[in-house]
């Protein structure tokens, strides 16, 4: 199992909210398993998303996938986001 984490700060997380649940679709046709969401406890515009693939290589191509970029600056994502692609061990 392959795990994609993406945190970053948004301008207004219920607005962001909408634009992320709109986009499950496109998560399920690009290979997410599963997936969750997070928000710091003292800051609930601090995100961080968890993503389950079945390999690096489906998180790779999600990553750099147009309709990801467009959707996350739609949302009002801040600034560029923090991801890496970890597996389990």
């Amino acid at each position: 199992m392959t795990t994609l984490f993406v945190r970053h700060a948004v301008s207004d997380y219920k607005a962001w909210r909408k634009v992320y649940d709109a986009f499950a679709p496109v998560q399920k046709a690009s290979g997410v398993k599963a997936e969750s969401v997070y928000q710091v406890a003292d800051d609930p515009n601090d995100v961080t998303v968890t993503h389950d693939f079945a390999n690096a290589a489906d998180a790779r191509a999600f990553i750099e996938n147009p309709k990801l970029k467009e959707a996350m600056a739609s949302a009002g994502v801040v600034g560029a986001p923090t991801m890496w692609i970890t597996n389990k061990a």
